[in-house]
């Protein structure tokens, strides 16, 4: 069963897909045959302007583990030997801080929908009962509506092809991999031993990797999602880089 094919879920497609369209329409006159690929990252765009709140909640939650490091890792000492304590007692510490462990997690849950709203708007032929003319549009001579992987896949692969796909996925990673380096947070000072956080420290660095996910996923959706992934990415660096220094500035003054 076709969850955006039917019901109020095929309506909310319909109203992207003519804010998408109408945006496209509106674009030409500047953009010409790509507008349907600036409309879909003037919309990505739109969606991380109103999150803007929920990346400064998210900085600030950055900011509240990296203070709560020593004192976790006193925890993860003091009951290495009792999970279920250890877990209790850490749910306890970020209550009493009003902090949520789970808070750099906000801002990807509230784009999912808007990322399989783009993803289907690329793959349906019809949308709400009439036909879907985005999937004609193009990007450097490419179908917004084609992946990486169903090119390789129909045998349609050419050279300037390639070039657009590979471009894209560079781009992603480059993205990725700056992110991964400047969004880490320095570790924060305490007087715990090394030997208390090494299993965190082993953790993070292996969970700072799973971004990279991004760029497998890239290969597998329409040329038009990943545009809406590259653009959120490259906002994700600029906005927290700007953020972290922004509240940062402002802890001083309030200080």
């Amino acid at each position: 069963m076709d969850l955006f094919a039917a019901g109020p879920i095929a309506g909310i497609l319909d109203v992207v897909y003519q804010f998408v369209a109408a945006l496209s329409q509106a674009l030409a006159p500047i953009a010409g045959s790509a507008s349907a690929a600036l409309a879909v990252i003037v919309l990505t765009l739109i969606v991380r302007a109103l999150l803007i709140p929920v990346g400064m909640a998210q900085v600030r939650a950055e900011f509240t583990r990296r203070r709560l490091a020593p004192k976790l890792a006193e925890l993860q000492r003091t009951h290495a030997g009792d999970r279920e304590k250890l877990q209790r007692k850490t749910v306890e510490l970020y209550a009493q801080e009003k902090a949520s462990p789970f808070a750099g997690c906000l801002p990807l849950v509230l784009q999912a929908p808007v990322l399989s709203l783009v993803y289907a708007l690329f793959l349906h032929q019809n949308i709400n009962g009439h036909a879907n003319t985005l999937l004609s549009q193009q990007l450097f001579g490419v179908p917004l509506g084609s992946s990486f992987v169903h090119v390789l896949g129909s045998g349609g692969l050419s050279l300037p092809v390639i070039a657009v796909f590979v471009g894209f996925l560079a781009a992603i990673t480059t993205v990725t991999a700056v992110s991964r380096k400047l969004l880490a947070l320095p570790p924060a000072h305490g007087t715990v031993s090394a030997g208390a956080t090494q299993p965190t420290s082993q953790l993070t660095r292996v969970l700072s990797f799973l971004p990279f996910i991004t760029v497998v996923f890239a290969a597998f959706v329409p040329l038009a999602a990943v545009l809406y992934l590259l653009t959120t990415t490259s906002w994700t660096v600029a906005e927290r880089v700007s953020l972290r220094r922004l509240l940062s500035e402002a802890s001083v003054v309030a200080a």
